[in-house]
C-alpha cells in the first residue's frame, strides 16, 4: 500500500483544524453565552435563556446538569461509532465515509446550539440546548473517532506517525485559537447586532470554515490507496472488552486520565489564577495562553528527533513532570504572594516552563495509542484501531469531567459562593489547592506510565516490519530468477 506524502499528511491534519474549531467554540463560549455575568447583562443587555445559579442540589447549574448528562450519552456513542467504523465494509473505506457524512451536520448543529428559541428564561430553551448538545457530541464522535483511527492506519512508519501527530497537534492549537477569535470580533459588531447575534455571526463564519476543513481530507485522500485493513468481526461489547484486556493500553489509559485531570484543572483555572492569585486583569489570560501556545509550537520540530533518541515513554514522563513543575509555580503564588514578585512574573514563568511539556504531551500520546493498536492487531489478527482511539477519547472526557467537578469544589474553598450567581467566586486559598491537586495528578500520571511496556510494543511492531521486508526481498529474488 502507498505511504502518505508530507503534503497528504498536512491535508489530513486540516481535518483536525476543522473539528477543533467547533470543539473550541463549545468549550469557550457555551457557558459565556448561556450563563452571562452580571456585567454582560448590565452593560450589553445579554439575555438569560435558562435559570441561573447553582440550583441543582446547590452545587450544579442547569447547564452543568445538561452537559453532564450529554457526556453520559457521549460515553456510549464513542465505542458504538468505533465498532461500526471498525466493522465497516464500505467500498470507500472504513473511516472516510463516516467523516464525510458527519462534517456538515456537526457544523450546523454547533451554530444551532446557540440559537435558543425563546428570548427569556424558558423550559423550551433547556430542551433545545439538551437536544442540540447531544447531537453535537454524536456528530463529533462520528467524525473524530474514525479520524483518529486513521492516525495508526496512515502512519506506516514511526516517522510517519510522529509527523502526523505533530501536524494534527499544530492544527488543533490553530483551531482552538480560531475558536477564541470572537473575543475580538464579537465586541466589534456587538453595538450593531446585540450580545447574542454578535456571537452567532462569529460562530456561523467559523462553522463554515470548519466544515470546509473537515471535508478537505475526505475528498482529497483516497483511504483505499493507503489502508488495506480487514474489518473487525467483533461486536461493540466484545471489541471494547478486548481493548481494555490489553494491559499496556490500560496502563496508558489510566495515566492519560491523570493527564487530562491535571491539564483541565489548570486550563479551567487559568483565568482565576490570573484574576485572583496574580491580581492581574482577565485579559492577561489570553496573553499567557497565546504566548504558551506559540512557544510550545516552536518546540514541535524537535520532538520527533528526541523520540528517536529517548523513546516515547521517557519523554511523556518528562512531560508530566515538567507540567507538574509549572503547576507548583501556580500553587506557590498564593503562598509567596505578589508583593515581592509581581503577578506577571509568575505568569511568564508558568508559560515558559509549561511550553515544552505541552509540546511533548500534545504530540506523543496519540502516537503511543497508534503503536498499541498496531501491536494488538498483529497479536490478535483484528484491526480495532477505532476502538482504541475511542477508548482514549473516553479517558480524556472522563478526566475532563472529573476535573470540572474538582475545580468547582476546590476553587470556592475559603469563600461564600452565592447560589444564584453564575460566576464562580474563587479564593487565593482555593486556587492554591487547585494547583497542588493538579501537581498530584501529573505526578500520578508519570508514575503510572512507568509500567507501560514500550519495549514489548515496539518489538512486536519491528518484528512485523522485518518479516514484511524479508517477504518483499524474497519475492523480488524469485522474480529475478524467473
Amino acid at each position: 500500500m502507498k505511504r502518505l506524502s508530507k503534503k497528504q499528511m498536512w491535508i489530513f491534519a486540516v481535518g483536525q483544524l476543522g473539528w477543533s474549531t467547533l470543539s473550541g467554540i463549545i468549550s469557550a463560549w457555551l457557558v459565556t453565552f448561556y450563563l452571562p455575568t452580571s456585567g454582560d447583562i448590565t452593560n450589553f443587555n445579554a439575555t438569560q435563556y435558562i435559570t441561573p445559579g447553582l440550583v441543582i442540589g446547590g452545587f450544579l447549574t442547569v447547564l452543568g446538569l445538561i452537559t453532564a448528562l450529554s457526556r453520559v450519552f457521549d460515553a456510549v456513542t464513542d465505542p458504538l461509532i468505533a465498532s461500526l467504523s471498525d466493522r465497516s465494509r464500505n467500498p470507500r473505506g472504513r473511516r472516510i465515509p463516516f467523516m464525510q457524512y458527519a462534517a456538515i451536520p456537526l457544523a450546523i448543529v454547533t451554530v444551532l446550539l446557540f440559537c435558543a428559541p425563546v428570548d427569556k428564561i424558558s423550559g423550551w430553551n433547556v430542551a433545545w440546548i439538551s437536544v442540540f448538545i447531544i447531537l453535537f457530541y454524536l456528530f463529533m464522535t462520528m467524525y473524530c473517532t474514525p479520524y483518529n483511527a486513521l492516525i495508526s492506519e496512515f502512519g506506516k512508519t514511526q516517522e510517519d506517525r510522529m509527523f502526523i501527530s505533530t501536524s494534527i497537534s499544530l492544527t488543533y492549537f490553530a483551531g482552538t485559537m480560531l475558536a477564541y477569535t470572537p473575543f475580538v470580533f464579537a465586541g466589534m459588531i456587538r453595538g450593531s447586532v446585540g450580545f447574542a447575534w454578535s456571537y452567532r455571526i462569529c460562530f456561523i463564519v467559523l462553522a463554515v470554515i470548519a466544515a470546509v476543513c473537515m471535508l478537505i481530507p475526505t475528498f482529497f485522500l483516497n483511504e483505499k490507496e493507503f489502508v488495506d485493513a480487514q474489518p473487525s468481526n467483533s461486536n461493540m461489547l466484545k471489541s471494547l472488552g478486548a481493548t481494555f484486556k490489553n494491559r499496556d493500553f490500560r496502563t496508558f489509559a489510566l495515566s492519560d486520565i491523570m493527564y487530562w485531570v491535571g491539564l483541565t484543572l489548570f486550563q479551567t483555572g487559568l483565568p482565576f489564577f490570573v484574576k485572583v492569585s496574580m491580581n492581574l486583569d482577565e485579559s492577561f489570560t489570553m496573553y499567557f495562553l497565546g504566548g504558551m501556545t506559540i512557544l510550545s509550537a516552536c518546540f514541535y520540530p524537535v520532538v520527533s528527533g528526541l523520540v528517536k533518541k529517548f523513546g516515547k515513554k521517557k519523554l511523556t514522563i518528562a512531560g508530566f513532570l515538567g507540567l507538574a513543575l509549572a503547576y507548583v509555580i501556580a500553587a506557590l503564588i498564593g503562598v509567596i504572594g505578589t508583593t515581592a514578585i509581581p503577578g506577571i512574573v509568575y505568569g511568564v514563568l508558568i508559560c515558559v516552563i509549561a511550553a515544552f511539556p505541552m509540546a511533548l504531551l500534545g504530540i506523543i500520546p496519540q502516537s503511543i495509542v497508534a503503536d498499541v493498536a498496531e501491536a494488538d492487531g498483529i497479536e490478535t489478527g483484528e484491526n480495532r484501531e477505532g476502538m482504541f482511539f475511542a477508548a482514549r477519547t473516553f479517558a480524556m472526557k472522563f478526566g475532563q469531567s472529573l476535573a470540572m467537578l474538582l475545580f468547582t469544589s476546590l476553587a470556592i474553598i475559603g469563600t461564600t459562593q452565592k447560589p444564584n450567581a453564575n460566576e464562580i467566586t474563587a479564593s487565593v486559598t482555593g486556587m492554591t489547592i487547585v494547583g497542588i491537586v493538579a501537581v498530584v495528578f501529573c505526578v500520578l500520571g508519570a508514575v503510572l506510565l512507568m509500567f507501560y511496556n514500550e519495549k514489548k510494543i515496539m518489538k512486536t511492531i519491528d518484528e512485523k516490519k522485518a518479516a514484511q521486508t524479508e517477504q518483499v526481498t524474497t519475492e523480488e529474488k524469485k522474480d529475478e530468477e524467473n
